[in-house]
């Protein structure tokens, strides 16, 4: 595992911290990489862009000159894509450019990313940012002091990582220029590869270790459910003291089943004669209906 030295903002080392393995030892994949930003940029377009066409623009839709006999052109109307303002052809319009990414390959991103700026030696680990006041002045001293750049002209894009609870840290920080502060869960793929340095706190070091673990990653805790055996329910007793009868078994279902048939048998074994069926009443003539005939 990579250990790394802790500093405080006096550039002062105060400690050491072991990073893990998994997160900070992966091998850097770029097509990963740039798979990865492709899709944080493309979900970052706002795809609100938008053109007129035939149909938006404003113009009188009549025909300003008959169809034959003039030697001109056909012309149907002024907002037609040939004329000077008339709507566009095949223009942008709104639409969503976002799609999605699956997560392992995002995170893989994200530790391929960080163990490429570990390699290079532009992580720095700082015990805690810790300012009295929130003014521009002190952080902008702080970073100095960490000694980022050879340079005391240039401007080194650099990526702070602390909670966003640290005020004086936000304040402090929020109008300096190429400088961004984000905590361990707004940590994206686009800020790691844009940013030059990347000062990060030892608590969100420890954040980072558990969110990008591999482990957590489609691991379920698997609960074991103990199958209860089914209890038979004892016969409840009646209020003459007897109790309910017992379902029978299949055997003696089998014996009911004779006995159902002997009901129908006569004691001489003969079945009984089904019973005449009743004539059907013949329909009364009236008298009338028999004067006629």
């Amino acid at each position: 595992m990579p250990t790394v030295k802790v500093r405080n903002l006096k550039n002062k080392e105060v400690g050491e911290v072991t990073l893990s393995d998994a997160v900070f030892g992966a091998d850097l994949n770029e097509s990963l990489i740039h798979a990865a930003v492709m899709n944080y940029r493309a979900n970052a377009r706002a795809g609100t862009s938008a053109t007129k066409t035939r149909g938006n623009v404003s113009g009188s839709g009549r025909k300003h000159w008959k169809q034959k006999g003039t030697g001109r052109a056909r012309i149907a109307s002024l907002r037609s894509p040939l004329w000077k303002g008339g709507g566009n052809v095949h223009g942008p319009q709104p639409r969503d450019w976002s799609y999605q990414m699956p997560k392992k390959m995002r995170r893989g991103a994200l530790r391929s990313a960080l163990s490429e700026r570990l390699r290079e030696g532009n992580i720095i680990i700082i015990d805690e940012f810790e300012f009295k006041n929130p003014k521009t002045s002190e952080f902008v001293g702080a970073l100095a002091g960490l000694k980022l750049s050879d340079d005391k002209r240039k401007v080194v894009k650099t990526l702070i990582v602390d909670s966003l609870d640290n005020q004086n840290l936000v304040l402090s920080s929020r109008n300096v220029e190429k400088t961004t502060v984000t905590n361990s869960f707004g940590l994206n793929i686009y800020d790691i590869i844009y940013h030059e340095k990347l000062l990060i706190s030892k608590s969100a070091i420890e954040e980072i270790n558990q969110l990008l673990d591999p482990a957590r990653e489609g691991a379920k805790e698997k609960v074991a459910v103990e199958e209860k055996p089914k209890v038979k329910k004892a016969a409840k007793p009646k209020a003459d003291g007897t109790t309910d009868a017992v379902a029978p078994t299949k055997e003696a279902k089998a014996d009911e089943v004779p006995a159902k048939k002997a009901k129908t048998e006569d004691a001489s074994g003969e079945k009984p004669a089904k019973a005449p069926a009743k004539p059907k009443a013949k329909k009364e003539v009236s008298e009338e209906a028999a004067k006629d005939e």
